[in-house]
């Protein structure tokens, strides 16, 4: 008999246990993250995607209109500064060029005739001056020889100023033929050529923009055109450092140094307002392989601290607040914190965390609250 009683209050027993087992708050599993030591920056990052820009680049067309008869180059051909790019016909000027080289010739012959006579007129009035104490000459045969002779000066002034007004003519001539040829204003590539020998090329007419001639974009030089939004614009200053990333390069960094910043606001149509930054390249072997016109993405750094406690920005809540896993108690805390610096990755937490606690990071599941039992997810079963 007792044996049976004792048999029942051990299944009671048992059967009470497994109910409360069954009964039990089951824990929500969470996501954490241990609050760590580490740097925080405050940045400001591009609201549109930047681009690779060349430092120069020229859209270059012909000032008149003409049919082309040279292209020295193709396009991806590397040029230097001054090298003919494009010439049009202009054999007409070539003409009228060599024309007026035997004109300089000729008058330049008339020129030295006609001083050669002046000097032998001067050298005649001296002649009968020195016979004038003599009486061999008389004072009027003198005045007509000095007049002559500075008439004939005259005349000899008149022909070298002839001469220079010849010399004058080339480089007038020299001017339109310029105006038919297009030169590389620096080192560069050219990116596009819009023509071929034999066809008719013209400048932009007034208001109408038309493809340029050659587009050419200087070698070797570019920099990043960053976009940054008006209320993070005015924080900016030159010569802060910064971040770049590129869609084409996904695993790589560049460094850089913010060079200038637009000295307005541009207000697109549709867009936000935004504030035009560049960016200098900091030295790179890599900038070789980067050609303008890649979307790029930039980040300035606008103050850093290091070695402070810092927490994920996906771990703050809406009301400011964290949620803290707590191990031993097996349970969820509610904290408040003090931020200092903080960005769309890190926030510095000057108050309310420290290194080694366990952050939640799912949050807004279901369930996931201050005063539950939880089970860190990495060591669920």
């Amino acid at each position: 008999m007792l044996k049976r009683i004792v048999w029942m209050v051990i299944l009671l027993a048992l059967a009470a246990g497994a109910w409360w087992w069954t009964q039990r708050p089951q824990p929500v599993t969470v996501r954490v993250h241990t609050v760590e030591h580490g740097t925080v920056e405050a940045t400001a990052s591009n609201t549109r995607a930047g681009t690779v820009m060349a430092c120069r680049r020229a859209k270059l067309s012909p000032s008149v209109s003409g049919q082309i008869i040279r292209l020295p180059f193709r396009e991806g051909a590397q040029v230097k500064q001054d090298d003919v790019l494009l010439e049009l016909w202009n054999h007409d000027i070539q003409t009228e060029r060599a024309l007026t080289e035997q004109e300089l010739k000729s008058t330049q012959a008339q020129s030295n005739a006609t001083c050669t006579q002046a000097v032998q007129a001067e050298r005649d009035a001296a002649r009968l001056n020195r016979l004038k104490s003599s009486g061999l000459a008389s004072a009027e045969s003198i005045d007509q020889a000095q007049s002559q002779a500075l008439v004939a000066r005259a005349q000899c002034a008149a022909s070298q100023a002839q001469i220079d007004l010849v010399r004058a003519k080339f480089a007038t001539l020299d001017a339109r033929l310029e105006r038919t040829i297009v030169r590389a204003p620096f080192d560069g590539v050219i990116v596009e050529l819009n023509g071929e020998i034999a066809e008719i090329t013209s400048p932009s007419p007034p208001g109408i923009p038309t493809p340029p001639a050659v587009d050419l974009v200087e070698y070797g030089c570019i920099y990043i055109d960053a976009p940054i939004d008006e209320v993070d614009a005015a924080a900016v200053r030159v010569g802060m450092p910064a971040r770049v990333s590129l869609d084409a390069f996904r695993d790589a960094l560049f460094a850089g140094t913010v060079r200038r910043i637009g000295a307005y606001v541009e207000d697109k149509e549709k867009q936000a307002r935004f504030v035009t930054v560049e960016i200098d390249l900091a030295d790179d072997p890599r900038k070789a392989s980067l050609l303008p016109g890649y979307s790029a993405d930039a980040e300035i750094i606008l103050a850093a601290r290091t070695d402070v406690t810092r927490i994920p920005s996906e771990a703050l809540m809406e009301d400011g607040g964290v949620l803290i896993f707590n191990p031993v108690s097996g349970k969820i805390e509610q904290r408040s914190i003090k931020k200092g610096l903080a960005n769309w990755r890190w926030i510095e937490v000057l108050e309310g965390v420290s290194v080694g606690d366990k952050l939640v990071l799912n949050f807004d599941d279901a369930n996931v609250k201050a005063g539950v039992l939880a089970q860190d997810s990495k060591a669920a079963p």
